[in-house]
């Protein structure tokens, strides 16, 4: 039976340049180039997206989604997303000190 965790597991999401390249750039024959003219970056910067060595921008995905067709917001959420899976992966060698405090329906008394 699988663990309850309230936070849920996290997929694997891909980085968003790859996605730009499996789902944008090589179904419409966009060379990098060319991609990266229309979007008003050098190719080196649209390269290095695509590759997953730099992340998408705010002004990246206002780019993108008036060059594609898509929305600001679902470059930024694939970046999060990606970013986020990213960190848990990571070896966490630091130690947090939990400050929540109880709700006061946890602490409320009968009467």
């Amino acid at each position: 039976m699988a663990e309850n965790n309230v936070k849920g597991p996290m997929k694997n999401p891909v980085h968003p340049g790859e996605v730009l390249k499996n789902l944008y750039l090589e179904p419409l024959e966009l060379t990098i180039t060319d991609a990266a003219k229309g979007l008003g970056i050098t190719r080196k910067t649209l390269s290095q997206l695509i590759n997953g060595h730099h992340a998408v921008t705010p002004d990246m995905a206002l780019r993108l989604a008036e060059a594609f067709n898509t929305t600001p917001q679902l470059w930024l959420n694939m970046q999060q997303n990606y970013d986020l899976r990213q960190a848990e992966r990571k070896e966490k060698n630091y130690s947090i000190t939990h400050f929540w405090t109880a709700s006061k329906s946890d602490t409320a008394r009968s009467t």
